[in-house]
């Protein structure tokens, strides 16, 4: 069909070109709106709900509706405040380490060397291995008593005993971090290595004509071409990080010292069957996660902004 007909036909249906694609789009996106809805929105509607009585996992059948006091109970409890406080700052940490580990990867990746396909490959393998089945693994490698860890570290003199990683609190927070690191790394490189792709090589070569130091260019040039995919990236990141559960259960356990607001909540529901106030807990987690989002959204939006005005 040519333009000139696609034209008369969206003048005769009343419809610009634009909304015709939006309805195609529409109806492209439908069964898959259809399927969240049914995965996740109809599971957090109940958990709303159940926020807002005294439901145990024993007896759902039989609850009463109590307003708020799940919520009131829940911010009066210091044990939640100090796992929303664990759960930001392995959030700030992890991410940000991931960040700027994926981003030395990803250059590294992205420069011309023999056997780069095979070291992209090499890199991918702790991203492609189950969270679970790494973090077991690394539970192995950091027992105090049995673990390669601790006998690597002897072995170089580095330690005079074994130390408890996942036992002792600033440990166990740091072995935590660590393994998720060595995890979620890999994602961030290739997040930002496939940025670094479709970067134009004429502004490099110019920026070499002209005699640029390689430290200016990557900071006034490749970083602010490669930001939105780097903002992505973090964000992606963040929301993982700040619902991370499956691996600081898996190590630690409820493990105060490394307790987040989902292992919080899992306790709440599966350890004490409260089902109310996990669920207030449950609500409360994807209330700051949401938040959060939108905050980081927000400014990486006014940042885009106020550079280009600048520019």
């Amino acid at each position: 069909m040519t333009a000139a007909a696609r034209k008369s036909a969206g003048g005769r249906a009343g419809l610009t070109l634009a909304q015709q694609r939006a309805r195609v789009a529409w109806l492209f996106v439908a069964p898959m709106l259809v399927a969240v809805i049914l995965v996740a929105a109809w599971p957090l509607g109940r958990t709303i709900a159940f926020s807002f009585t005294d439901a145990y996992l024993s007896d759902l059948e039989n609850w009463q509706a109590v307003g708020i006091a799940n919520y009131i109970a829940l911010f009066q409890d210091p044990l939640w405040w100090r796992a929303v406080g664990t759960t930001l700052l392995f959030t700030i940490v992890s991410v940000g380490l991931e960040t700027l580990l994926g981003l030395v990867i990803a250059l590294t990746l992205n420069a011309h060397m023999p056997g780069r396909g095979l070291l992209r490959a090499a890199v991918l393998i702790p991203w492609a291995i189950p969270t679970v089945i790494s973090a077991k693994m690394w539970g192995w490698m950091l027992h105090d008593l049995y673990g390669v860890v601790n006998a690597m570290l002897l072995k170089l003199g580095l330690i005079d005993a074994p130390w408890a990683w996942l036992a002792e609190p600033r440990l166990a927070f740091a072995a935590v971090v660590a393994v998720d690191v060595w995890k979620a790394t890999p994602f961030m490189a290739l997040l930002i290595l496939a940025a670094l792709q479709v970067l134009p090589r004429e502004i490099y070569q110019a920026g070499k004509v002209d005699g640029v130091p390689p430290i200016r260019m990557f900071l006034r040039v490749t970083l602010p071409l490669i930001r939105p995919a780097l903002l992505v990236a973090v964000i992606f990141r963040g929301l993982d990080a700040m619902r991370v559960f499956d691996v600081i259960y898996v190590l630690t356990g409820n493990n105060p010292a490394t307790t987040t607001m989902s292992v919080y909540a899992r306790q709440q529901l599966v350890d004490f069957q409260d089902v109310g106030y996990g669920s207030a807990a449950a609500t409360s987690l994807f209330l700051i996660v949401a938040m959060a989002t939108a905050i980081v959204i927000t400014l990486g939006r006014v940042n885009v902004s106020a550079a280009g005005e600048r520019r």
